[in-house]
C-alpha cells in the first residue's frame, strides 16, 4: 500500500475519534430527559408534533407497549410504502413516466426499507419515480434509523433505572432521534455533497450527445446518446449513510460520480455511516456515568472495526492472484495506481473500495461503491463476517449498542461461572432467564441464514440467480441472506435477488432480522429494568477493565466462528486455497 492509502485510512480513523466524544455528548443529552442543547429552537417542534398525534409525551411505557407502539407505526408506514410503490404512475412527481412496480418486488422493497436493510432489487434511476424515492423510501430511511436509536437509549435506561418498570416513550424516543439528530446532520451533509457535485433536481432525465457511438456487444446496437439520471439525490445520500440504511437513488449507489463524487465526498459518506454508531458507545458511558464500562464496549467495536480494514485493504491493494495468472500488471506505476481494481472505480482506488466494503457491512449500511464480487476471496470475507458478527463492530444506528451490550451481558455470565461467581453487569444479577432470551437474540439469525440459504441451494429454480458457480456462487447465497438477515443490504453483484423466491425469501430473512431481534431486545430490556443493584465488591466479576474487553471480543468471534464457520469454509476459504493453488 502507498502512503496516500495509509493518510487516507488515518484521516478517515481520526474524523471517528473526533466525532465519536463530540456526538456521544450531545446524544446522552438528548435522550437522558432533562434540558438539551437546542431547546429552543426543538421543543415547539416537537410539541406540535405530539399534539397534532395526540401524544402524551410524559406517559412512559413498559417493554411490551413500546414495542406495540413500534410494531404499529411501522405497520402503518410499511402499507402506505407499498400503495406508493404500486400505483406510482397515477401519482405526480414522475416525470419519465415509470409505471407501477409489480407486486413481488413492492412486497421486497417495502420489508427492506421497513427494516432499515434497504436491499434494492431493482435499478431506482429506471424504476422509482421521484416522489417513491422521497415518500415512500427516504421517509423510511429516517424512521427505521430513528426506531433503532429510540431502541438504544431504551435498553440503556433499563440498566440505569432500578425496581421500575418503564423504559421510556417510544414516540418520544423517535421523534427527537429525528428532529435534534437525523434530520440537521442530513441537512448539513446534503449542502456539502452538493457542493461537491452530487446532484439535487426534479427534471426529468436528460440525453447527451456522445463524442463517439457506442456499440452494445450482445445486439450489435450503435447509439450515440446516452441518458443521465436525475432527481433529489442529494438529499437522499446522506441519511442513506447516517441511518446506516445503504438504500441508494442509483443501481451503482456509492459508485455512481452523481452521488459520490470524488474522494473527499467518499470519506464523508463512510464518516457518516461510521460516527453515530461509534458515538452511542460514548453515549452508554454517560448515561450510566462510567465511562470506564464504555470504553470496553467502544475499544472493542473499535479494535475489530480496525482489524477488519487493515485486512482488507492491504488484501485489495496487493492484487488478486487469479489475475496474475492472466499475465495482468497489478503493480503500482506511474499509469497503474495498482492492486485489484476489477470491478472498483478508478476515482476511488483499491483503498478508498476497502473502506467501503469494511465499513458498509461493520455498520449495517451496505451503500456500496464497489462490486464486492470482484474482491479477492479473503477480501470478500472479511466483509461477510462482519455482518456476521450481527453487526456490532459498531453496528447500526441503536443496534449496533445495544446488540454488543448483549454480548456483554452473555460474557458476563460466563466469565461469572468460570470462576465461581454471581453474574453481574452494573450492579444486576444476570439470571438464567435473561441468558435465555439472549441466547434467543444470538441463534434466531444463524438458523433463519443457514436454513434459507440450504433450501435456495437445493431449489432447482434457483440456480439462474447466481452467477458462477462452486465456493463463489455458495458466497454468493450465503452472503445474500447474511445481508438480509442482519439487516445491511449489500451484494455480491453477480446476484439476482429479483425472482419470486428471492423476492418472498429475503423479504422474510429481513423481517425476522428486524422484529424477532427486537422483541427479545425489548423483553430483556423489560427484565433489567425491575431488577434491584447490588454493591459491587471483591468477588464481583469487573467489566471495566482491559481484559474484558479481550474477553468480549472474544466471545463475540468465537459465537460466530462456531456458528458459521462450515460456511465460511465451503465458501471464500475453499475459493482462496483454490487460487493460490491455481486451481
Amino acid at each position: 500500500m502507498s502512503g496516500s492509502s495509509w493518510a487516507e485510512i488515518v484521516f478517515f480513523l481520526a474524523l471517528l475519534a473526533v466525532s465519536t466524544p463530540l456526538l456521544g455528548n450531545y446524544m446522552a443529552k438528548v435522550y437522558s430527559g432533562g434540558h438539551a442543547p437546542g431547546d429552543r429552537f426543538f421543543l415547539p417542534i416537537e410539541r406540535f408534533t405530539y399534539r397534532i398525534c395526540r401524544i402524551d409525551p410524559d406517559r412512559e411505557q413498559r417493554w411490551r407497549s413500546y414495542l406495540m407502539s413500534l410494531l404499529v407505526y411501522t405497520l402503518v408506514g410499511g402499507l402506505l410504502t407499498y400503495l406508493i410503490l404500486r400505483v406510482q404512475a397515477h401519482l405526480p412527481a414522475d416525470p419519465n413516466h415509470f409505471p407501477g412496480v409489480p407486486s413481488g418486488l413492492s412486497f421486497n422493497t417495502t420489508i427492506s426499507f421497513m427494516t432499515n436493510t434497504n436491499w434494492q432489487n431493482y435499478a431506482g434511476e429506471n424504476t422509482m419515480s421521484q416522489l417513491s424515492q422521497m415518500f415512500g423510501l427516504v421517509w423510511h430511511q429516517f424512521i427505521s434509523a430513528a426506531v433503532g436509536m429510540a431502541l438504544a437509549a431504551a435498553f440503556i435506561r433499563a440498566l440505569i433505572r432500578r425496581r421500575q418498570t418503564t423504559i421510556g416513550t417510544f414516540w418520544v424516543d423517535t421523534v427527537r432521534s429525528c428532529t435534534r439528530i437525523l434530520i440537521p446532520l442530513a441537512f448539513i451533509f446534503a449542502i456539502i455533497l452538493m457542493s461537491q457535485g452530487a446532484i439535487q433536481s426534479f427534471g426529468a432525465d436528460t440525453h447527451l450527445s456522445m463524442l463517439a457511438a457506442q456499440t452494445t456487444h450482445s445486439t450489435g446496437v450503435k447509439t450515440l446518446t446516452q441518458t443521465l439520471p436525475r432527481g433529489p439525490v442529494a438529499s437522499m445520500a446522506p441519511i442513506e449513510a447516517l441511518g446506516d440504511n445503504g438504500g441508494g437513488y442509483f443501481d451503482a449507489n456509492f459508485a455512481n460520480a452523481l452521488e459520490n463524487p470524488n474522494g473527499l465526498t467518499n470519506i464523508l459518506v463512510l464518516w457518516m455511516l461510521c460516527m453515530i454508531p461509534f458515538a452511542f458507545a460514548w453515549t452508554f458511558g454517560k448515561m450510566i456515568k462510567s465511562m470506564r464500562q464504555a470504553a470496553v464496549v467502544l475499544s472493542a467495536m473499535a479494535i475489530l472495526f480496525t482489524i477488519s480494514i487493515l485486512i482488507v485493504a492491504p488484501l485489495e491493494a496487493r492484487g488478486n492472484v487469479k489475475l496474475n495468472y492472466a499475465g495482468v500488471s497489478q503493480s503500482i506505476t506511474s499509469t497503474n495506481p495498482g492492486g485489484n481494481l476489477e470491478g472498483k472505480d478508478i476515482r476511488l482506488g483499491t483503498t478508498g473500495s476497502a473502506l467501503n466494503a469494511a465499513a458498509i457491512t461493520a455498520t449495517s449500511t451496505g451503500g456500496v461503491n464497489s462490486a464486492e464480487e470482484s474482491y479477492t476471496p479473503i477480501g470478500g470475507a472479511v466483509p461477510l463476517f462482519n455482518m456476521m458478527l450481527g453487526e456490532v463492530i459498531p453496528g447500526g444506528t441503536g443496534t449496533g449498542l445495544y446488540g454488543m451490550l448483549i454480548f456483554v451481558l452473555i460474557g458476563v455470565f460466563i466469565g461469572s461461572l468460570m470462576v465461581g461467581r454471581t453474574p453481574m453487569y452494573l450492579g444486576k444479577q444476570i439470571t438464567a432467564r435473561d441468558m435465555k432470551l439472549a441466547a434467543i437474540y444470538i441463534l434466531v439469525l444463524p438458523a433463519t441464514v443457514l436454513v434459507l440459504a440450504s433450501i435456495s441451494i437445493l431449489v432447482p429454480s434457483t440456480a439462474s440467480s447466481i452467477s458462477t458457480t462452486g465456493p463463489h456462487g455458495l458466497t454468493e447465497i450465503v452472503y445474500a441472506f447474511t445481508s438480509a438477515a442482519h439487516n445491511n443490504g449489500s451484494a455480491f453483484a453477480g446476484f439476482d435477488g429479483n425472482t419470486n423466491w428471492y423476492n418472498f425469501s429475503l423479504a422474510l430473512c429481513m423481517w425476522i432480522g428486524r422484529y424477532f431481534e427486537i422483541i427479545p431486545a425489548l423483553a430483556l430490556a423489560g427484565s433489567l429494568v425491575r431488577k434491584r443493584t447490588y454493591a459491587v465488591t471483591a468477588g464481583t466479576l469487573r467489566t471495566d477493565k482491559p481484559l474484558f474487553a479481550v474477553m468480549l471480543m472474544g466471545i463475540v468471534i468465537i459465537l460466530v466462528g462456531l456458528t458459521y464457520f462450515p460456511a465460511l469454509a465451503l465458501g471464500p476459504l475453499a475459493e482462496h486455497f483454490a487460487g493460490h493453488f491455481g486451481l
